[in-house]
């Protein structure tokens, strides 16, 4: 299987992580999958193509461990000891008006959604073949404003100037490093704000094509997004928000 590419994707028990790895493996791409709480979704996602790992984000000091895991569980199921393609997507989402935000909300999604991507990507790169990809997890609510957001959307708007950085930095190895900005999409996000139909609505006015997202509309892509298809393209941020706040 040495020839075959092999991508890892966080957060993928069950919403946009558990689709990109389905699509992913419909694509012939092997993957090392992880999750945190929904180890019954994962078990039962469990296939020759795909495996998964436990991990928590917000534990960067479980980091290393975690690496050790990887490299494991990579030569056991696969036969390799290094991967391909890292995405970035485990995070969650807050809703909290701007002036009365906690601190502690403030600090977990920090931790969550820009810590853990900035470390656990540097922990993992001994492991990522040269001319491998990044793929980082941004939103369309960097470019439209949704009151309530403030925080979440702060730390996605850092993640795509991260990405940035990541894709100087990691060129000397052929790393191509890109943003996936997805838009307002039927998961469990947010609690499951966007499974109510009154905010499906309001979502979808915002919208250029007039409704929010299916999973399979933002998973769909990854495949061609990692791929050679998108060789030059670094630094990028790569918009599947159905024109969201255009």
């Amino acid at each position: 299987m040495t020839d075959r590419k092999i991508a890892l994707v966080t957060g993928a028990g069950r919403g946009l992580g558990l689709g990109m790895a389905q699509h992913l493996t419909r694509s012939g791409v092997a993957v090392l999958g992880t999750y945190l709480t929904s180890e019954r979704a994962a078990t039962e996602a469990t296939g020759p193509d795909l495996a998964f790992c436990r991990l928590d984000v917000t534990r960067t000091d479980t980091f290393p461990e975690f690496v050790t895991v990887v490299r494991s569980t990579l030569r056991e199921r696969f036969g390799v000891e290094t991967f391909d393609y890292l995405v970035n997507n485990a995070g969650i989402g807050t809703y909290a008006p701007y002036a009365v935000t906690t601190p502690d909300q403030f600090d977990e999604l920090v931790r969550i959604n820009l810590k853990a991507p900035f470390f656990l990507t540097q922990a993992l790169l001994p492991l990522i073949n040269e001319g491998g990809r990044v793929l980082n997890v941004s939103t369309a609510l960097t470019r439209g404003v949704v009151p309530g957001m403030s925080a979440y959307a702060a730390t996605k708007g850092a993640i795509e100037v991260l990405t940035r950085y990541q894709a100087v930095e990691l060129a000397e190895r052929s790393i191509r490093v890109n943003t996936l900005m997805g838009g307002a999409v039927v998961t469990d996000f947010g609690g499951g704000i966007m499974r109510s139909p009154d905010v499906q609505k309001l979502a979808a006015d915002t919208i250029a094509q007039g409704r929010i997202a299916t999973t399979d509309d933002i998973t769909a892509v990854v495949p061609a997004v990692l791929s050679d298809a998108f060789q030059w393209a670094t630094g990028s941020i790569i918009d599947v928000s159905g024109g969201q706040s255009l």
